[in-house]
Order: C-alpha cells, then sequence, then structure tokens
C-alpha cells in the first residue's frame, strides 16, 4: 500500500512539476553584436544599453509614441525646476526594491551620481560639464545641484549614465560590469562570453512581475544566421533584419516584421583641416556628385531616407533644413572654382601639378551596406574628377584612427554612424561640431569648427526655453549644411523580427527593444 501511495504521489509530482515546467515562459532575442558590459555608467556600445534598460530604471526615461520619444516618469513620481534652472528637485517612488531585496530611497540615487561624478568612467563626462553635487533632501526627495542651467537636463538623464545602479553593489565595490542588479523588470541570471545572456523576471518589480519567466539575449553575429532561426523558431525576435531579408520574411505567416525610422544617421564625415578638404568648394562639391536618393534605393533597398540635416528626424530640435541635391555638373564647376582641371585628359582632376586623390575609408560589416555605400560613393566622386582611393579595416582600428589628434590623423573621407542616446539635438550638435570637441577629447572627428555654429550650441545648452533652444539648433543646422561640413547620407530604418505569437514588443528609434510588456501566446 505505502509503495503504491509513493508511486501516486511521484505521479502527481512530476504531473505539477510538467504543469509547471510548461507554463514558464522564455523569450530569445537574436542580437547583432554582444554587449561589451553591463555597468550602465560605463557604456559606449548599443547592445549593453539594451541590456541595461531590462536591469536596471532612471528617475526618468523615454516613452515610444508614434515612433517618437517622450520622457515619462520611472523611479520618480514627479520633479520641478528653480528658476534659474539650476536645481531639480525629484520625488521618488515608494516602496521600490533593488533585486537585492535592497531599499531603493535618495541615498541611492546620490550614491550612484557621485558614483558617476568621480571620473572613473566613460559616461562621467556626460554628466561632468553641469552636475555640481546630488542633495538627499529626505528619504525620497532628491536634489540635483547643476553648475550651470543646462536645457537638455531630462533628456540626458533619461541615457544609461542615469540609470541607478544597486547601492549594495557599489558598497561592496562588486563586479557590476558582468553582475549587475538595479530595479529593473528583469534580473540578471548569467552570461555566456560569445553565446547569450539570461535575465529572470523579478518577482518584486514595482509594476507587477513580467508575464514571461526568462528572457534570453542570444549573439548573432551573421545576419542570415539570425533570420533563419527566427524562421525556424530558434530565436522569438531577430533584430536588425537584412534588407535582403524583407521580402522573403514578410511571405511568412508565423513572422511579424516592424520597420520603422530609427535616429542613427549616416555620414560621411570630412576632415577639415586637410589641404583639399579645408576649402570648403570642394566639400559642397562632393555634395553635390552623390545620388543619395539612388543609394538609398539601390543598396539598402529603400529601408534608409535621405536626409540633409545631421540629426534625424525624430530628434528632439530637429530641422527640415535646405541640403543638396544630386548636380553633378555642379560639382564639377565648384571643383573648377576651387582651381582642380582635368589638364591631361585622364578624368582625373589637378591643381598646382597634383591629381585630386583622397583617401575614403569605410568599416565593412559594422553598419547595414555600410562597405557597398563606400563604393557608391567612390563612383560618384570618379564621375566628377575625383579618385577616391577606398580601403577598409577592423572597427577598433578605424575607431582609432579617426580619432588621432589633428597632427597626426591621416584621414580624409570616411563612414560613421551616430544615433544620440539622449535624443536631444545637444548630443549631436555638441560632440560632433563643436570646436572644443576635437578629437581626441571628444567625438568632432571631422575637425569641423564655425564660432556661430558654437554659439548657438553653448546657447541650446544652456536655455530652458524649448522654443528658444529649438531656434538656435535650427540656425546651427543651417550654418553646418552650408559649410558641408558632412556629406550627409540617410536615416537608417530599423528593421526587426519577430514571431506572431510575441506580442507587447516595445521598440525605440534608438535602436533598442524593451520586454517588460511581452507575452508569448
Amino acid at each position: 500500500m505505502k509503495r503504491k501511495l509513493t508511486a501516486i504521489l511521484c505521479c502527481v509530482f512530476l504531473g505539477i512539476f510538467a504543469v509547471s515546467a510548461a507554463a514558464a515562459v522564455t523569450i530569445t532575442v537574436g542580437q547583432g553584436a554582444e554587449p561589451v558590459e553591463l555597468d550602465p555608467q560605463n557604456i559606449t556600445d548599443n547592445p549593453s544599453e539594451e541590456l541595461c534598460f531590462q536591469i536596471y530604471e532612471g528617475l526618468v526615461g523615454f516613452d515610444v509614441k508614434d515612433g517618437r520619444l517622450e520622457i515619462a516618469p520611472r523611479l520618480a513620481d514627479k520633479w520641478e525646476v528653480s528658476e534659474d534652472g539650476k536645481a531639480w528637485t525629484f520625488s521618488l517612488k515608494k516602496g521600490v526594491q533593488f533585486h537585492s531585496g535592497a531599499p531603493f530611497n535618495a541615498e541611492a540615487v546620490k550614491k550612484n551620481f557621485e558614483r558617476l561624478l568621480s571620473g572613473k568612467y566613460k559616461r562621467s563626462s556626460l554628466f561632468s560639464p553641469f552636475l555640481s553635487e546630488v542633495k538627499v533632501v529626505d528619504e525620497f526627495t532628491v536634489q540635483f545641484i547643476l553648475s550651470m542651467s543646462f536645457g537638455p537636463f531630462l533628456h540626458t538623464m533619461c541615457h544609461t549614465a542615469g540609470v541607478i545602479i544597486d547601492p549594495a553593489r557599489i558598497d561592496a565595490n562588486a563586479d557590476i560590469k558582468n553582475n549587475p542588479s538595479g530595479t529593473g523588470p528583469f534580473a540578471f541570471k548569467s552570461w555566456q562570453k560569445g553565446d547569450r545572456i539570461t535575465l529572470v523576471a523579478f518577482d518584486k518589480y514595482r509594476e507587477g512581475r513580467p508575464k514571461i519567466d526568462t528572457a534570453v539575449f542570444m549573439t548573432i553575429p551573421d545576419d542570415n544566421a539570425r533570420t533563419m532561426m527566427l524562421e525556424t523558431g530558434e530565436i522569438d525576435i531577430a533584430e536588425r533584419i537584412s534588407s535582403f531579408e524583407v521580402e522573403r520574411l514578410r511571405e511568412n505567416k508565423d513572422i511579424d516584421l516592424t520597420i520603422q525610422p530609427g535616429m542613427r544617421v549616416m555620414y560621411f564625415a570630412m576632415n577639415a583641416l586637410d589641404p583639399v578638404l579645408k576649402e570648403v568648394k570642394v566639400r559642397q562639391a562632393i555634395n553635390y556628385a552623390v545620388d543619395r536618393d539612388a543609394i538609398c534605393k539601390n543598396i539598402l533597398k529603400g529601408f534608409a531616407r535621405p536626409i540633409d540635416s545631421p540629426m534625424a528626424f525624430a530628434v528632439n530640435g530637429y530641422a527640415p533644413v535646405k541640403g543638396y541635391e544630386y548636380k553633378p555638373e555642379k560639382a564639377k564647376s565648384l571643383l573648377e572654382e576651387a582651381g582642380w582641371k582635368d589638364s591631361d585628359g585622364d578624368k582625373v582632376l589637378e591643381k598646382d601639378g597634383k591629381k585630386l586623390e583622397l583617401r575614403l575609408w569605410s568599416p565593412n560589416g559594422r553598419y547595414p551596406m555600410d562597405l557597398k555605400t563606400a563604393e557608391a560613393v567612390q563612383a560618384y566622386l570618379k564621375a566628377v574628377g575625383i579618385d577616391a582611393k577606398l580601403s577598409t579595416m577592423d572597427w577598433a582600428a578605424y575607431l582609432a584612427a579617426t580619432s588621432r589628434k589633428p597632427e597626426e590623423n591621416q584621414s580624409q573621407i570616411f563612414l560613421m554612424g551616430w544615433s544620440p542616446s539622449t535624443g536631444d539635438s545637444d548630443w549631436v550638435l555638441r560632440p560632433l561640431f563643436h570646436t572644443n570637441q576635437w578629437v581626441p577629447g571628444g567625438g568632432n572627428r571631422s575637425f569641423y569648427s564655425n564660432p556661430e555654429v558654437d554659439k548657438y550650441v553653448d546657447f541650446g545648452m544652456t536655455e530652458n526655453d524649448p522654443a528658444k533652444r529649438k531656434e538656435a539648433y535650427r540656425k546651427a543646422q543651417e550654418l553646418i549644411v552650408e559649410d558641408a561640413g558632412w556629406l550627409t547620407m540617410f536615416v537608417l530604418d530599423n528593421v526587426n523580427g519577430r514571431r506572431k505569437n510575441v506580442k507587447g514588443l516595445v521598440e525605440s528609434p534608438l535602436e533598442l527593444i524593451f520586454l517588460k510588456g511581452v507575452t508569448k501566446e
């Protein structure tokens, strides 16, 4: 009888276990690149940002509405700013816990920003120009004291550098980059380097436990492999679908595609200190020489949109400035005005006995169709008499070569992309065009400099009135385009695929997805 009862109980237990196991819901995401680390104050890459936003939260964050970003509360209920714009006071949510069980409060916020301002982390420079200190007013009220009025303050607080790390991990000097803890909907479980990161639902999440139990982020660099795994159901979500795969996936009844304009602008930077490219007419000629519409249609298969401004349509402060149409004859005329002529009939222009030869650099595989885009630009430049010598290098070497100080920098024209993770014009115009941001200390790789642009960028940084900021940024964009600071190309579409049984996925124009509200039918 005992043996029979034991057998029955075992069957019941196994049945319960089977039901429980069947009920567990896992979502697997295919990323094109592996995150570098999970310390939000030290990351600069998109895959790391995406993971951090599942694990951590800031006081504020971006909601996505009709493809645009709107600032919304996260760990703060409300906030107010002083009349002079130098003090921001946040009322914090109560009853929030970190994954470790530690309580969230004003002290946790203060500790995070003191760590950030220490200067030890890559993203310290995002806040150090304007943030002086953080004061604890009471347990659930915190005040940020600024050294100056800073117009994009809330946008900057939405950056991953502004999320709140578990203070217990900070106190313990823990290995945060490999073992993070936050207040977000998912807690870190494991990281198999080169393969996958596994997260689990946080039972005590402030908005309620997520509907999925486990989130797996797999590293699948090969575009074709990522697409095939989506088709077979090995993964539930595939990011950055290749334009060549879209038509086939559209015919698959088990897959939904999302195609929306992103915030990444692709451009060819031009070294303004170079003896040839310092002449504005040469830079303008290069802009007239390239048919961006044809490149978007034929190379990007329609999944990119030509743009004249250096910032994407969805960026706060974008202005529809007038740029350069495809006019190869105009390009030739400007080059002739700049003194370049084909005196020997070889179809390459010369000046003072020197051929018009330029180094054209491109990454290969960092961005969608990057090398093909560069090859097209090379052909367009050849058609107007410019002999562009195309070369590629691995991404790390590429960044190093384009970041050297002016006297050591050998760059001339090179392909880059930029997506402002604050969603604001400030984080395009200041790092990429301000004179005091020249590499290696800043992000201005083209050594562009215009005192008028600097003036408008500085004004937009310190002004709190949104209308006045936008007007200053409009003028800055107009000047940059007039100067032909870049050969601005296009805004890339974000193309993601998911199985039809995946619902509630939020996709940001910042090339991020959010799993908080996802269900799997």
